[in-house]
Order: structure tokens, then sequence, then C-alpha cells
């Protein structure tokens, strides 16, 4: 049986934290799995993720001080600011679409987790403050993670920096003990995508359709392999009719248990594009965020 550790190290008068999960894989062989976080600053309509930090010192703080309360804690971070002079030094935006520039810079990261931070600054006559909201999502598939609200407190400065600091400071510690509690579990009980499996017009096979060298139809033929293959056989099926077989909770683990890489839903949406070609099929597959959409000829 597999153990899930989650080891808390207190080092010194700084109290760090180091937010590590042992698990062991299949092979017996213990591995440190950590979480990866990007940090990275929230845009609204019409701002480019690009330039957006290039003349706003405060956002720059607070993305700053974010990554900073991350690897204080003992997460691994990795830098977005160094990661988008990258992606342009090496011209590798083929878009000014800002979706996809920032789904591009999530998925060259390498990161498990990424946080969104967002700065509302606020004047009023009884002092100015700043919130600053924390979004994080999983890298893969963009579930929601964890939300938190951080707030200065009113005072009389201009001096946007410690605000954001002190608003930083009363969020990010529960916002960690979250994300470090949202990871040990996706460690420990995988991911969770949704497979969608149907028939283009005209298809020859049905669910109902006996399956050569099966001898059962498609439907349990599907099912059996996605007990098989479904993380610690975790899966959940929605529904099946003649025409379409729905699994709307299938665990996938974080990381290869062989190698240790990093595991999505490309590469189960790959297995089960080469399973279905090995039993005779003609399959199409397309992956969207968490969903594996299958399509049989």
């Amino acid at each position: 049986m597999r153990k899930l550790l989650l080891i808390l190290c207190l080092m010194g008068a700084g109290s760090v934290t180091y937010a590590q999960v042992a698990a062991t894989n299949s092979y017996g062989t213990v591995n440190t799995v950590q979480p990866r976080i990007m940090v990275i600053p929230f845009t609204k309509e019409g701002e480019d993720i690009r330039t957006v930090l290039d003349e706003d010192v405060t956002r720059r703080i607070a993305i700053t001080k974010v990554k900073e309360a991350f690897d204080n804690r003992g997460f691994s971070t990795v830098d977005f600011i160094g990661k988008l002079k990258s992606a342009n030094d090496n011209k590798v935006f083929t878009s000014d679409n800002q979706e996809d520039i920032k789904s591009l810079l999530i998925q060259s990261s390498g990161a498990d987790m990424y946080v969104q931070v967002e700065v509302d600054k606020q004047q009023s006559a009884s002092g100015n403050s700043v919130n600053v909201i924390l979004s994080a999502y999983e890298a893969a598939g963009g579930n929601s993670l964890a939300n938190k609200v951080g707030s200065s407190g009113k005072f009389y400065t201009e001096d946007y920096g410690k605000l954001t600091t002190k608003a930083v400071n009363a969020c990010g510690s529960e916002m960690m003990n979250t994300l470090q509690s949202k990871f040990t579990e996706i460690v420990n009980n995988g991911r969770s995508v949704m497979v969608d499996i149907s028939f283009d017009q005209g298809a020859s096979y049905t669910m109902s359709s006996e399956i050569k060298g099966q001898d059962l139809p498609l439907s349990d033929v599907l099912e059996e392999w996605m007990s098989k293959n479904a993380y610690k056989n975790n899966y959940h099926l929605q529904g099946t009719t003649d025409l379409r077989m729905i699994f709307d909770d299938v665990r996938i683990p974080l990381k290869d248990q062989a190698t240790g890489r990093n595991y999505n839903a490309n590469r189960f949406a790959l297995e089960i594009f080469k399973y279905l070609k090995s039993i005779g099929l003609e399959p199409q597959k397309d992956v969207k965020g968490n969903t594996i959409y299958i399509t049989l000829k």
C-alpha cells in the first residue's frame, strides 16, 4: 500500500516549513514529490500579460512577495518574469491572443499549479489600502484550487508597496496551507479528468457492437480498460447510450509512476488512443483543459 507522508521541517528561528510529499511508486521506490508553482499577474481586458508589469511597480511587488512567501515555505517556484523573457527572446509567441499566450507560458513552465495575483488599490479620506486577490489553479486543466483575499487595512500613506506587502502577508500563509492540502490530495488520489467517447457520423460501430477477440460489447471493453488504467482504479461512469459513453471523473496520476515525470490529460488521451487502435478501431482525440474527447469513426 502506497503511503503518503507530509514532511514538515522547522528550521531555525525563521520556522521555514518544507512542503514536500513522499510517494511510493509502483516499483517500490520512494520519490519525493514537491509542487512547482508559478506566480503570474492578473490581467484585465485589453491588457497584455507580456507588458503588464513594466510600468506597474505595485504589481511587481505583489508578484515578488507572493513568490517569496512560497519560496520561504519550501515550495519550488518558477520565475514568471524569467519564463516570459525567455519566451520573448526565443520568439515562441505566434499569436497575440492573451489566453493563448497565458496557456503557453503555463504549459512551458513545468509548474504543477499557478497562482494569479490581482492588486486592488483603494484611496479614501480615511486612509489608503490595498487588497490582494490570490487565485490558484492546476496548471494541467485549469481546475480551481483555492481563492484568498488579503487586505492591508487603511493607513495614511501613499507607499503602496508597503501596503501590498501587508496584504500579501495577511493571506499568504492561509493560501499556502490550502495548496499544500490540495496538492497532498492530488498526489494521493490523482487529478480528475473527464473522458467523453462518441462516434463520428456514419461510424460502423456502436457501444453495443461486439469487439472481435474480446467477446464483449464495446462499452464493457472500455469500462474494463478504464478500471485497469485509472489511477488506483478510481473512476466514475456518468452514463452510457448506444452512441456515447461519458466518464465524468477519471483519476490520473500527477507524475508518471515509472519515470517521475509530469503526467497530464494529453498523456492519458494518448494511452486511450493507442488501446483503441490496438483493438481495431479508428479513433480521433482532442483534449481541452481537463476533458478528453474521443471520436470513433
